[in-house]
């Protein structure tokens, strides 16, 4: 049996997406914002905009299209390349038609610059569990790009226009279908981004864009705890073991065994901070021969022993 490895680490990492902001926009504009180390959204509901990134070409995004944000800084939204920016910064605080509020109440950031409504565009965050979050984040590029004529497009269109939908209306539980479809939209951009693969860092999300090396890392989230070596995953992926262990490297960055061990690691690090399960009893249930073994082989990723981890993750008081 094996596992959606996506939806695995999704829940792992605790993946939220929330939409936070909306920005409308029109004749001639331009706005900045600065570095920032949470993962953003941004997708545009209607019109055309420029997106500019440190060390790439300037990203034309038409309605349909989003963006997956990860730490790139700083960044600006335009009608054109050339128009001088604002800075983000000077615009909060700023009585911008906020609707701020709990509850139903909409995206609590509201823009509005230049002169009509040329462009809309949606603004959210991705929460990560902080203990966690390295790991999702260090396989993502600076910026991800999911197409309005994707093969993801249409399901994305469909999220787009319902988050509109239930930010416009009144209707009870708006923030719960908003957010569910601020999660589905998040899901989708990354399915836009493994089937493209060609932006991604290696790691986790680049081998998912190979079928063969997704069909190994289900194998292994379904049954961590198997002794595996690289017969064994080169058997799964239906190739030589020379063959796949140079391919998982170059998509990986490192060996099938290191990519293993961080995942188990990943695994104990979560029973540690979240159960009362013993360090030897996890040790067991990850396929380790013994006690000793678990530690040195969680020492080398975490750099603490698992009994120094669980006490440096235990809540204060």
């Amino acid at each position: 049996m094996t596992v959606d490895p996506l939806s695995d680490v999704l829940a792992l990492v605790r993946a939220r997406c929330e939409i936070t902001g909306v920005l409308r926009a029109g004749g001639r504009w331009a706005l900045r914002s600065g570095p920032r180390t949470q993962v953003k959204l941004d997708a545009v509901t209607h019109g055309t905009c420029w997106l500019l990134a440190p060390g790439r070409p300037p990203l034309r995004l038409v309605a349909g299209d989003a963006v997956v944000l990860n730490g790139a800084g700083p960044l600006v939204l335009c009608s054109h390349p050339e128009v001088p920016p604002v800075e983000e910064s000077a615009l909060a605080g700023a009585d911008t038609g906020s609707t701020a509020g709990s509850g139903p109440a909409p995206p609590e950031v509201f823009h509005r610059l230049g002169s009509g409504e040329d462009v809309t565009i949606l603004g959210g965050h991705v929460d990560l569990d902080p203990a966690a979050a390295a790991w999702f984040t260090g396989a993502l590029p600076d910026v991800l790009y999911a197409g309005a004529s994707g093969t993801e497009a249409e399901r994305m269109r469909l999220l787009l226009e319902g988050i509109v939908e239930e930010t416009a209306g009144d209707r009870p539980g708006a923030a719960f279908a908003r957010h569910q479809h601020a999660q589905l939209l998040l899901l989708h951009a990354l399915r836009a981004g493994l089937r493209d693969g060609t932006e991604l860092r290696p790691g986790w999300l680049r081998l998912l864009a190979d079928e063969r090396m997704r069909r190994v890392l289900g194998a292994v989230h379904a049954d961590p705890g198997r002794p595996w070596g690289l017969r064994e995953l080169a058997a799964v992926a239906g190739m030589s073991r020379s063959h796949f262990a140079q391919r998982f490297r170059e998509l990986a960055g490192q060996t099938p065994l290191a990519h293993l061990s961080r995942w188990r690691v990943r695994l104990a690090e979560q029973a540690l901070r979240e159960s009362d399960t013993t360090v030897a009893a996890l040790g067991a249930r990850l396929g380790y021969a013994s006690e000793s073994s678990f530690s040195h082989a969680f020492r080398r990723v975490a750099g603490m022993s698992p009994s120094q981890y669980r006490r440096t993750a235990a809540p204060a008081g």
